[in-house]
């Protein structure tokens, strides 16, 4: 005899809860009718719980695995291509730093005169060093002056800079992505479990309408209006479900999944998103600003260090030479020598005119990029700011007026519909405006939640100390 187990509702509850069978029709079946004992006042006996358990669930039952927005942006972090692709670029500025510290390699030469001719032999004897062959070796080493290594290395940390920002302004973006994607994801949701419930709603009326017609209170026209109804809104349910799919497939394709089915399940809700709506506009502290105009201004300076650069390579850079003579003595002494000597090229045709000009061209296209840089992120804060309040208002509306007064007249009419004091038209629009109102209340509230991340987004600033310190 299998062992009794007493077991209140709550414990029954967050038993399969945890084990992620609570979704299963079968588990629900069981938990409704241990809450209806519950409330009886009665305790549930349960005979062999693994028994119950492994009857009621079939071998491949699996409820679809919850996904949270935290690990959905912390999925994205990781995997995001084009993150990625951000975070790349910063070891390639840093490559770029380097090459402009580093000191041009010196040039080493060796020459050796009047091989094969006659009466090679000296004094010192016959051998490859003693033959009076005239060798020279030279060290050659190019000196930048005018400041040419300090522009290229203010450009080269300038081009650091703006490789860091422009990663921070790709996470920024990708945050809100995925924010906005997730709640969309969520949205469409909603929209599946609101037709679904409506149809749920009209083939209850289909239901006492076959009463009534057995009644012969209506037609059998009334009846099939109703069925009809109920189909339609069954339908679209289908039709949400596919919207939906596609909504969790956009979500993993900003997680970087390679593979990506939308085989999953959005913890939480809207409502839960906008649990701590963006705060008034607040002057930003001195010298933050957003990713994007920080990273425009970077490309400013690099460009104006660049100029400069263009400018010094006016000025030609010497060669210091040092050579080193050997020529063997011909009937008289050793003649060993010691050379010494400088080299410049002569800026008489190339005044590096053309260079000079696209620098100073680059400077003003990109000085002009971070003025419209600055504009456009005073415009999102001011468009993202009165979305919100415009959604938020809207939302407010629809969950503390129209959509209580819209349930209200449903079930009204649906009251009266039942007991025949209200026509078969009257229910059948006050169906479709209460399922049109939900919807519509549910696209506010993720307008609200899709314009709070806009703000959070526009909003994002930090300072050149920050892209300084972070890695």
């Amino acid at each position: 005899m299998h062992k009794l187990l007493i077991i209140k509702e709550t414990q029954v509850t967050s038993f399969f809860w945890h084990n992620r069978c609570y979704k299963s029709g079968f588990m629900g079946l069981f938990i409704a009718q241990a809450r209806h004992a519950f409330h009886r006042g009665t305790w549930l006996p349960v005979v062999s719980l693994g028994v119950y358990l492994s009857l009621s669930l079939p071998a491949h039952a699996q409820s679809p695995p919850l996904l949270s927005l935290a690990e959905a942006k912390a999925a994205a972090f990781e995997h995001n291509w084009d993150l990625l692709a951000a975070k790349s670029g910063i070891d390639f500025a840093r490559a770029q730093l380097i090459v402009s510290k580093e000191f041009p390699n010196p040039t080493a030469s060796f020459s050796t005169a009047y091989i094969g001719a006659s009466k090679n032999a000296t004094v010192l004897g016959n051998g490859l060093w003693e033959r009076n062959y005239d060798t020279i070796f030279a060290v050659n080493q190019l000196i930048e002056i005018a400041g040419k290594r300090h522009d290229r290395q203010m450009a080269g940390r300038a081009g650091v800079l703006g490789a860091k920002a422009r990663f921070y302004d790709a996470k920024r973006t990708l945050d809100q992505g995925v924010t906005k994607a997730f709640i969309a994801a969520l949205l469409a949701g909603e929209n599946v479990r609101i037709l679904n419930e409506s149809a749920r709603l009209l083939l209850h009326e289909a239901e006492i309408a076959q009463a009534r017609l057995k009644a012969g209170d209506i037609s059998e026209s009334d009846e099939k209006q109703i069925e009809i109804n109920a189909e339609q809104f069954e339908l679209q349910a289908k039709s949400a479900e596919a919207a939906a799919v596609q909504a969790r497939i956009a979500v993993e394709v900003l997680m970087g999944v390679s593979q990506p089915k939308g085989n999953w399940v959005g913890a939480g809700s809207l409502e839960q998103l906008l649990e701590a709506p963006p705060a008034h506009l607040q002057e930003p502290a001195p010298g933050a600003a957003r990713p994007d105009v920080l990273a425009a201004e970077a490309d400013l300076r690099g460009a104006k260090a660049n100029l400069q650069l263009q400018r010094a390579i006016r000025i030609p850079d010497p060669t210091l030479l040092i050579e080193y003579q050997h020529q063997p003595p011909g009937g008289g002494p050793p003649v060993d020598t010691l050379g010494v000597g400088v080299s410049f090229p002569l800026p008489l045709w190339n005044l590096n005119g053309g260079n000079i000009k696209a620098a100073q061209a680059s400077v003003d296209q990109l000085a002009l990029a971070a003025g419209k840089a600055r504009t456009q992120m005073a415009a999102d804060i001011a468009n993202a700011e009165t979305e919100y309040s415009e959604a938020h208002a809207r939302w407010l509306s629809y969950r503390d007026q129209t959509a209580p007064k819209s349930t209200k007249v449903r079930e009204s009419v649906a009251f009266a519909y039942e007991k025949g004091g209200a026509s078969l038209v009257n229910l059948l629009d006050a169906e479709r405006t209460d399922n049109d109102i939900r919807l519509a209340a549910a696209q506010a509230l993720a307008d609200t939640a899709g314009a709070a991340a806009d703000v959070t987004a526009a909003r994002t600033s930090m300072t050149e100390l920050d892209l300084t310190s972070k890695p």
